[in-house]
């Protein structure tokens, strides 16, 4: 059967593709409407349109706007138009749009055709147009307010007046509401011979015209209409909210619930990017839904739907989405079943014929067409969908439209396309077309929809197909139908479709043409027409994928191939490759302690290394085919591992890497910012080719990771047998094997240590461990052996060995051990006394340095260098008994430990304790310089500083041995006197001393014969060097002396006490019967009690006999205050005499005052007679010393004192 006759309606009947908004022909108008097809989707868009617009006839809402959106070639367009005849109530051929739609019965829901019908009786101003083609200059996408200004054009147009000049619209408009634009028009005729709406776009040329016509309706004089048309050329402004205001005011003015509606095609594509067209078309909507509440609306279409465009814009747009509330969007989905109804629709005889088709063919047709790149595409599911799409395959349709957005989206279309004049329905009919002629079992290849679409692309594309068919080699025959062409027609349409993989399989099922296609033939046709573009540079291969080339990318890959790539540049890229990609590890991570050893290696290729710097004992060498020594065989491999310690990987003769490495590298090398090829228009294809440098590096990877699994290695000398595949697990055993050679005194490390080791280490604590037969089994033993005959050797040539050393030599080949490890070694030598330390030419040891600081000595970076070490000899048995001696005497302690540092730090320790001790003592001797043994305290602290200052534990040993005697009889002498200050004696002694002091402040009055002999003896013993057994017997004299003392002291005691009374009773006798008895009475009362009690609590002979004279003074001094105190009195008493006054105003004088009373002043007879003896032998004698006394007396007499003299 024929497939043209299958189609229940002519496949070559005449359908426009699109019919675009502003073509309104009958005709085109009838046919749109007849064959207009009513989806699922869109009985549903239809439904909640009218619903929504069904709210403004009904009542008021500001939510006026619908948007519609939906991919390229969706029928959005369509369905604007459609809703606009509707609206409109549009009559064609004698019916009204409506009608059309009742009787075909396109709607189903009767609820839905009322609310149609609603709209279609309402009085509306339909005003649809595509916005881009009417926004002229002055409202380009530049002009914040370009919405405003092609809505106010738009709207004056529909009107009847010029849109394209607004301030001439609103001169017509006025005149319009004042009656006079008619009559203006006819004088316009009149005067300039043409009618006014074929001349008023030349308005700047006319003024004169309009001017006179204006003066001529008498609507205003000459000069106001010069001055109006001048007004003209200024820029012209309007705010949205007079535009609604406008917009309402029409509304209101027609009445009869009329609509005004705005219907806009392509909004999305004029606002494009632009955030202020946004904010105006928001604006817009908003101020129209408020002042027309629901009479105005605007329906827009955009590919993207409103809530997409609005979250990209970073601006707030909640406004807009609640004037755009009722939003459609246009699926793929209704662009098939558009498609199906149309023109795939098929009789009841090709329904059966196609069903039979497929039941016959179902096996072949799904083995013939296969795609592999993991991206669905809709194939055959039944002989129902096989008979509803034939002679298309289901993948084509979502294929096809994302050829059609691709090609739009990266230029290659020209301005019809992208002004949306091809639809998706337009593609099919056509490609079906060229296939209708055919029997059943043809199917259309992809490459047919190039045809129908071929007039509307970018010469840069359709060029290439055009010469393809001009090309010898491609086309020798020049035919119409040439299958290299297709394939490269194919090819175009995939270019920027990211769905379809371009590889060979894919292509292959894109090129089918028949149900009985064979497939491997028309593969292998397939892969040689690839190849014959290939080598005409149509297209390139990029791994497994055919790109099409336009004529910019055939230049530019000229360019390209004539860069040149060096050999050095191609290892190096294979360098990176390999070790930062298939064998990214730096360090081999060896087996034993669960990888706690790790070796570097050096990283070649061809003989070059990787990376500077690169210092190891090893090496991983890969060998690449580009290798040149041409005597590299098998032996000479050999012979190169084991000679050089390295692994060889020798890669197998492919160069397939090499060949993708080096397109890679010219790509590089073409896009560098220094390119000479920098034109902007060049500036898409160089990021294609940016693309496919990385795709190229990645095919690279992937055949240079298959070259390094099946590559031949060699270690040791010998080409190694590893079964592993994977690149990571072979090269992993290789270089396991080299370092098991490489690395052979490894193994003298049986126990890992780290810092905690190292610290136990240092503060003694035992490491050995026991063997199986028991015996204590110091670790790592191997490995100090060799540390420590290094360092020795070292020592005999008189030169110490730095840390730095001892780790250069000990991490390197044949040992390989850790820092840890070294340091470890280190730190157990200089434990067990086997090495000194010097940091700063100052000995380092457990004595002068805490384990921490020593620590850190063999831990930080700073100290490598700084730490030096030498071997050194030990204290011998004699030496370490002398020092055991000493301290068991000393110190009462003996060394648990053999170790020399142990020992000394122990000595130290007690050494610095025992000086601490002895500086104590000192200041009891400078608070008292009678203690016993200052001399010994002095001479022990002297020798213990001599001792702490030693640095070398050989000094010590030495030292001490020699000092032996010295230091053991220091220990005796000490102590006792140790014993005295921390027992009783020193409590004893210091009593002694203070009864001591008081005998001898008193000795000169103390007549006592037994008190002298008690005190002599007692400062006897404290005179004595040792007189520590002595001590005991101070006590009992000091308990005799005391009793004798008390005694004497009593005696003495009561003639003193009885002068005192006397006193009193002295004082307190002159005090009776005066006037200050009461101010004085208790003061003296109280100051001879406390001289009594003085007396009476008295302990020093001395001190008593002061007491007396202190006594008889205080008499003195009291009967002087008596005699003040009462003098006081007796003056406060005496009247005073006023001054008299005579009548006349003279003063009288007054008789002067009575002479003054006397001062009384006691004094004693001591303070005039200071001898206290008189020695008389003759009556001279008296008189001499009485007229001395009488002297003494008239000296002492004054005028105005009375002397009371006490004896």
């Amino acid at each position: 059967m024929i497939i043209k006759n299958m189609f229940s309606k002519p496949i070559d009947r005449d359908i426009k593709g699109v019919i675009k908004v502003g073509q309104g022909d009958d005709e085109n108008v009838k046919q749109e409407l007849e064959e207009y097809v009513v989806t699922r989707e869109l009985q549903k868009h239809f439904a909640d349109f009218f619903a929504s617009y069904k709210k403004g006839i009904v009542g008021n809402t500001d939510k006026m706007g619908v948007w519609i959106s939906g991919f390229f070639g969706s029928g959005k367009s369509h369905f604007l138009k459609i809703l606009s005849y509707l609206l409109e109530n549009r009559v064609v051929d004698g019916k009204t749009a409506i009608d059309y739609f009742v009787e075909d019965k396109k709607i189903k829901d009767e609820v839905v055709l009322g609310d149609m019908k609603l709209a279609a009786n309402t009085s509306a101003d339909v005003i649809l147009f595509n916005i881009d083609s009417k926004s002229g200059m002055a409202d380009t996408q530049n002009n914040k307010e370009a919405i405003l200004s092609v809505f106010l054009k738009v709207f004056n147009q529909h009107l009847g007046f010029y849109g394209a000049n607004p301030h001439l619209a609103d001169l017509e408009r006025t005149l319009t509401e004042e009656g006079k634009y008619e009559e203006f028009k006819s004088a316009f005729l009149s005067i300039r011979g043409k009618e006014w709406i074929d001349s008023r776009h030349q308005f700047r040329f006319i003024q004169d015209y309009v001017c006179k016509a204006l003066v001529q309706i008498e609507y205003m004089s000459m000069e106001a209409a010069k001055n109006t048309c001048e007004s003209f050329t200024n820029p012209y402004n309007m705010d949205i909210s007079t535009f609604a205001k406008m917009v309402s005011d029409y509304i209101k003015k027609k009445g009869n619930n009329h609509h005004v509606i705005f219907l806009v095609d392509e909004i999305g594509q004029y606002i494009g990017e632009k955030t202020d067209l946004m904010l105006n078309l928001q604006t817009v909507a908003e101020d129209l839904g408020t002042e027309c509440k629901g009479k105005a609306w605007i329906i827009v279409t955009s590919q993207q739907d409103i809530d997409s465009i609005t979250k990209t814009r970073g601006n707030d747009f909640s406004k807009i989405q609640g004037r755009f509330d009722t939003r459609l969007s246009l699926s793929s989905a209704n662009v098939d079943e558009v498609i199906h109804k149309r023109i795939l629709e098929k009789t009841e005889t090709g329904n059966q014929t196609l069903a039979l088709l497929y039941d016959d063919k179902d096996t072949i047709i799904k083995n013939l067409i296969i795609f592999n790149d993991g991206i669905e595409k809709k194939l055959y599911s039944d002989r129902e969908n096989f008979s509803d799409v034939y002679p298309f395959i289901p993948y084509q349709f979502n294929l096809l439209g994302d050829v059609l957005t691709s090609i739009r989206t990266h230029g290659a279309s020209g301005k019809h396309l992208a002004e949306g004049e091809r639809s998706m329905l337009a593609l099919f009919k056509e490609s079906a077309m060229r296939v209708m002629a055919k029997n059943e079992g043809a199917l259309v290849p992809f490459n047919m929809f190039y045809d129908a679409l071929e007039q509307f692309l970018d010469h840069s594309h359709k060029g290439v197909i055009i010469r393809a068919y001009d090309n010898e080699y491609l086309n020798p025959n020049k035919l119409e139908d040439c299958f290299e062409v297709n394939v490269l027609k194919t090819l175009f349409m995939i270019k920027y479709v990211k769905e379809i993989t371009p590889n060979l399989e894919n292509i292959t099922s894109l090129m089918v043409s028949d149900i009985d296609d064979d497939r491997i033939a028309l593969k292998d046709k397939v892969e040689q027409a690839l190849m014959r573009l290939c080598r005409q540079t149509l297209v390139q291969k990029n791994g497994e994928l055919y790109v099409f080339l336009t004529d910019e990318e055939q230049e530019i890959n000229r360019e390209i191939e004539a860069l040149s790539v060096e050999a050095y540049e191609l290892t190096g890229k294979t360098a990176e490759l390999i070790f930062d990609g298939l064998y990214d590890d730096k360090k081999y991570r060896y087996s034993a302690f669960n990888g706690r050893y790790t070796f570097g290696f050096n990283q070649i290729v061809d003989d070059r290394p990787y990376k500077g710097n690169q210092n190891y004992g090893i090496f991983l060498k890969v060998l690449t085919p580009n290798f040149t020594d041409a005597q590299m065989n098998e032996t000479t491999l050999r012979m190169m591992s084991g000679q050089s310690k390295c692994v060889i990987v020798a890669l197998p003769d492919d160069k397939a890497f090499i060949n993708e490495i080096r397109s890679a590298l010219k790509i590089e090398k073409y896009l560098r910012p220094n390119s000479n090829n920098m034109n902007s228009k060049y500036e898409q294809i160089k990021e294609a080719k940016r693309v496919e440098m990385r795709e190229r590096n990645a095919n690279a990877r992937i055949f240079l990771e298959e070259a390094m699994k099946q590559a031949a290695i060699y270690v040791n000398g010998d080409k190694v047998q590893i079964a592993a595949k994977d690149i990571s697990s072979r090269i992993n055993d290789a270089l396991g094997k080299l370092i098991s050679t490489v690395f052979h005194k490894l193994s003298y490390i049986d126990t890992a240590m780290n810092e905690s080791h190292i610290r136990a280490v240092l503060k003694g604590t035992n490491n050995a461990q026991l063997s199986l037969d028991g015996q204590v089994q110091t670790p790592n033993r191997l490995a100090l052996n060799d540390v420590l005959d290094f360092v020795s050797m070292n020592t005999q040539r008189h030169a110490k060995t730095s840390l730095k050393s001892i780790m250069e030599r000990f991490t390197k080949a044949p040992y390989g051990f850790i820092e840890d490890d070294v340091e470890w070694l280190v730190a157990k030598l200089f434990k067990e006394g086997d090495l000194a330390f010097f940091v700063n030419n100052d000995a380092v040891t457990l004595l002068n340095k805490s384990e921490d600081e020593v620590y850190r000595y063999l831990s930080r970076k700073e100290f490598l260098e700084k730490l030096l070490t030498e071997k050194r000899e030990k204290a011998n048995d004699k030496q370490k008994k002398a020092v055991r001696d000493v301290m068991k005497e000393l110190f009462n302690i003996t060394p648990m430990s053999e170790e020399d540092d142990a020992i000394l730090k122990s000595f130290m320790q007690y050494a610095d304790r025992l000086k601490n001790d002895l500086e104590k003592l000192e200041i009891h001797y400078k608070n008292e310089q009678s203690y016993p043994g200052k001399q010994v305290v002095k001479n022990g602290k002297a020798f213990m500083m001599d001792l702490l200052a030693i640095k070398y534990s050989a000094e010590f040993f030495n030292i001490v041995t020699d000092k032996q005697d010295v230091l053991l009889d220091f220990a005796e002498d000490y102590e006792p006197i140790k014993a005295f200050f921390h027992g009783d004696q020193i409590e004893i002694w210091n009593h002694s001393l203070k009864l001591m002091k008081i005998y001898d402040d008193s000795k000169t009055f103390i007549v006592n014969s037994e008190i002298e002999d008690v005190v002599t003896a007692i400062k006897a013993i404290m005179a004595k060097a040792k007189p520590y057994s002595e001590i005991r017997k101070i006590p009992e004299l000091l308990e005799r002396y005391t009793n004798l003392y008390n005694d004497m002291l009593t005696q003495m005691e009561e003639p003193i006490t009885t002068a005192i009374e006397e006193a009193r009773l002295r004082v307190m006798q002159e005090l009776e019967g005066k006037e200050c008895r009461s101010i004085l009475s208790n003061k003296i009362a109280e100051r001879f009690a406390e001289i009594k009690k003085k007396a009476e609590t008295c302990n020093s002979v001395a001190t008593l006999q002061n007491i007396k004279v202190e006594a008889d003074a205080l008499k003195v001094r009291l009967l002087n205050e008596i005699a003040v105190e009462e003098a006081k009195i007796i003056a406060a008493k005496q009247p005073v005499t006023p001054p008299k006054i005579t009548t006349s105003g003279e003063e009288v004088i007054t008789p002067p005052p009575a002479p003054k009373a006397k001062i009384q002043k006691t004094i004693s007879i001591k303070s005039i007679n200071s001898e206290s003896t008189w020695r008389i032998e003759t009556e001279e004698d008296v008189e001499r010393y009485v007229e001395v006394l009488k002297q003494k007396l008239k000296q002492s007499v004054k005028d105005d004192t009375i002397l009371n003299i006490e004896f």
